[in-house]
């Protein structure tokens, strides 16, 4: 008989009581400071991250090897035949490789990695929907055949207020914008097919940034029924006020809010605003 354990790195955005009640075993990213080393959502607070920006811009990386090779150990102690893991976009990160190569060492446990091309909370919601085929008692095989159903549905989007960190962190991608920095253009930003940042379109100031935000919501509400939640990192009063001017819309089922997590926090820097859009056949 299978026991499928799930895993999803903590870019994922999910709160630790969501990860336990879904029962998702957690790989925390690493940020390091000049002082220390801490685990993402365990050991530091957003709210910490972005107080000490101006003091010192940490480094962020790969969850632990050692930390996943006790994870994995723990899951074949208590029986578990079948591991799933959700990662952050391989665009991004080297989480979905390192995590391939530590169950490799783990022959016992039959697995699958998954590379959602996305992060923050649309990576989350591919691990919420793996986690309830699990408890509706599908097999291995079945999800992972149905896991690239599930993220072709799920799409992200997010503005800041600076490209300051993006950059300064490595991230950038096909984002541009030194230029539009200085016209106080704010892009809007996705990924792409191969889970890089690219600005779907630019704003002139913040207010016309969370208008095309919410014309693009608009867009995928036009097609289909959506679930909606707004993404906030270091930005929670206006997060608010943006959910609370799309709960009027058409076509949205339902509709809540995300922070995004430390580490992604330290390459967005404060102020982000974003959406995370699942389509609801």
């Amino acid at each position: 008989m299978q026991k499928i354990a799930l895993l999803a790195d903590s870019a994922c955005d999910l709160s630790l009581e969501t990860l336990e009640e879904n029962n998702i075993k957690l790989l925390p990213l690493l940020i390091s400071y000049s002082h220390g080393c801490f685990q993402d959502k365990i050991d530091i607070a957003a709210e910490k991250v972005y107080s000490n920006l101006d003091t010192e811009i940490p480094k962020t990386s790969l969850p632990s090897a050692e930390n996943t090779d006790r994870i994995l150990n723990q899951l074949e102690l208590e029986g578990y035949t079948h591991v799933i893991a959700i990662t952050i976009s391989s665009g991004l990160s080297g989480t979905f490789n390192s995590v391939r190569l530590a169950l490799e060492d783990h022959p016992k446990l039959i697995s699958h990695v998954f590379d959602t091309k996305i992060l923050a909370f649309p990576e989350g919601l591919v691990a919420l929907e793996v986690a309830k085929l699990i408890k509706e008692g599908k097999s291995f095989e079945e999800i992972v055949e149905l896991i690239p159903t599930i993220s072709s549905k799920i799409t992200g989007y997010f503005t800041l207020n600076t490209l300051e960190y993006l950059k300064k962190g490595g991230r950038i991608g096909r984002v541009t914008g030194t230029i539009g920095e200085m016209l106080s253009l704010k892009p809007i930003i996705t990924v792409d097919e191969n889970g890089v940042y690219y600005t779907v379109c630019k704003a002139r100031g913040r207010k016309q940034a969370l208008s095309k935000l919410t014309d693009i919501l608009k867009s995928h509400l036009e097609s289909s029924p959506c679930k909606v939640w707004v993404l906030q990192g270091g930005a929670l009063e206006e997060g608010k006020k943006l959910m609370e001017s799309l709960k009027s819309l058409n076509n949205i089922l339902d509709i809540g809010m995300s922070e995004i997590s430390p580490a992604l926090g330290v390459h967005a820097g404060p102020g982000l605003l974003g959406l995370a859009i699942q389509k609801v056949d």
